[in-house]
């Protein structure tokens, strides 16, 4: 029996899901899948045209409602929405550190995984519409970040599913490579850490400070994972978001603290470092983070840590250079490194189904670039003028390539857009797939 729960002005209900690890073996084993239905309180029992949201990721699970908060608010006035806990994350069957040695080794592990890619994403989405809307019937699907290249998947596996897609931040390059994906991506790190540095010219010395620190003795972080230098820099990560920036120099201001043996990095400070640089509340966005981009028709080859082997071409995020050369120091993005799995504890098991992965060659399509060209389903994007996850170019490559597919382009807000822009985001996506914007 679902369980129902009611917060103020909103009523959700459970529905988890059986569905088949491997959709081209659909009577092998089962994993379980976990949604969770939104309705505005007064409305549940009206025939509402349905909403699915696809979470960034990969790996993230679908965020958790707290009454008619941020996009939500304005979902709910037209629809029934159904948050997905994509395979792995949050209440559907987990895949982490406790759960994947029940597999077997490495090997059994990593094949495993190789099953919690977007296609499978979309093949479990379709059967879960089939059951809860009928075979013909359709919703309309949100894609944010991962989701929109969820979204992507979909139409070109399952349009018929679909009455229309909306996509936030997440329109991926169709033809991009793991290694053109990270070869784009440096230089907007770069400039955002100049767009950082100039806001807050202070940050300079004080990066260097920790930096000088970290090379003599990396700091052990309270869950015992390790900040070195380049776990440091990966803080860089906060960047891409509205806020980041700010909250990145507020970190940075707790720094140090002056106990017996003199000035030490403080509590606070590594406290707040772990909570942005830790995997454990969603390990396969490290472990499946390359391969998202693996597709045998783009390369046949094998992923091989790419962020590692194109980071060689950028000599600027060298850290120790930068301290010798007396330059600021970059912090690097949203990157995925061997080393994330020797200093996070979280990963640390996992090193070897990921060492795996990264080797994997042939990697299934992910997109049918005619099916996607002859598109039929309304489509609107916010694509985020030098978005630091996804870059622009490719965005706009992909508008080219999706039939039907109408693209606006906006530095108004970041790749968070759709949280903290108080439905101003998605008000506008609706009104572009209806043909009145």
């Amino acid at each position: 029996m679902s369980v129902v729960i009611r917060q103020p002005g909103v009523v959700l209900t459970d529905h988890l899901f059986q569905v088949p690890l491997d959709h081209a073996a659909p009577q092998g084993e089962q994993i379980e899948v976990y949604a969770r239905e939104v309705v505005a309180a007064g409305k549940e029992r009206e025939d509402l045209p349905w909403l699915l949201f696809l979470q960034g990721g990969p790996g993230g699970r679908a965020g958790r409602p707290l009454g008619r908060d941020s996009w939500l608010d304005r979902a709910l006035d037209d629809y029934r929405v159904l948050l997905l806990d994509q395979r792995g994350t949050g209440r559907s069957t987990p895949a982490n550190r406790q759960t994947l040695p029940l597999r077997g080794g490495a090997a059994e592990q990593a094949e495993y995984l190789a099953c919690f890619r977007a296609d499978s994403i979309v093949r479990d989405a379709e059967l879960i519409r089939r059951q809860l809307l009928g075979e013909q019937g359709q919703w309309t699907l949100l894609g944010q970040s991962y989701g929109g290249f969820c979204t992507l998947t979909y139409l070109s596996l399952a349009p018929e599913g679909l009455r229309a897609a909306m996509v936030t931040g997440g329109l991926a390059g169709l033809r991009s490579s793991a290694a053109d994906v990270y070869r784009a991506a440096y230089p907007r790190v770069t400039r955002k850490n100049a767009a950082h540095y100039a806001r807050y010219p202070q940050d300079v010395e004080a990066v260097r400070r920790i930096v000088e620190h970290l090379a003599e003795a990396p700091a052990q972080l309270p869950d015992g994972g390790e900040l070195t230098v380049p776990a440091f820099q990966a803080l860089g990560l906060m960047l891409g978001s509205g806020s980041g920036s700010d909250s990145l120099h507020y970190l940075l201001e707790d720094a140090w603290v002056r106990g017996s043996a003199g000035l030490e990095l403080s509590d606070t400070f590594l406290a707040g470092a772990q909570a942005q640089l830790s995997f454990a509340g969603a390990p396969l966005y490290a472990v499946l983070h390359e391969s998202i981009y693996g597709q045998r028709s783009v390369d046949q080859g094998a992923t091989d840590w790419a962020a590692q082997r194109v980071r060689a071409e950028f000599p600027e995020f060298d850290a120790l250079r930068a301290l010798s050369d007396g330059a600021p120091v970059q912090f690097t993005g949203e990157m995925i490194y061997p080393w994330m799995f020797e200093t996070d504890p979280a990963l640390r098991p996992l090193r070897e189904a990921a060492q795996l992965l990264a080797e994997r060659a042939d990697w299934p399509d992910l997109y049918d670039p005619k099916a996607l060209a002859t598109n039929q389903v309304p489509v609107a994007a916010a694509v985020y003028h030098d978005d630091m996850y996804v870059d622009t170019a490719d965005s706009l490559a992909t508008v080219d390539a999706v039939r039907g597919l109408r693209a606006w382009v906006t530095n108004e807000w970041e790749h968070d857009g759709l949280r903290v822009s108080g439905g101003q985001v998605l008000d506008r996506l609706i009104r572009m797939v209806r043909g009145q914007a």
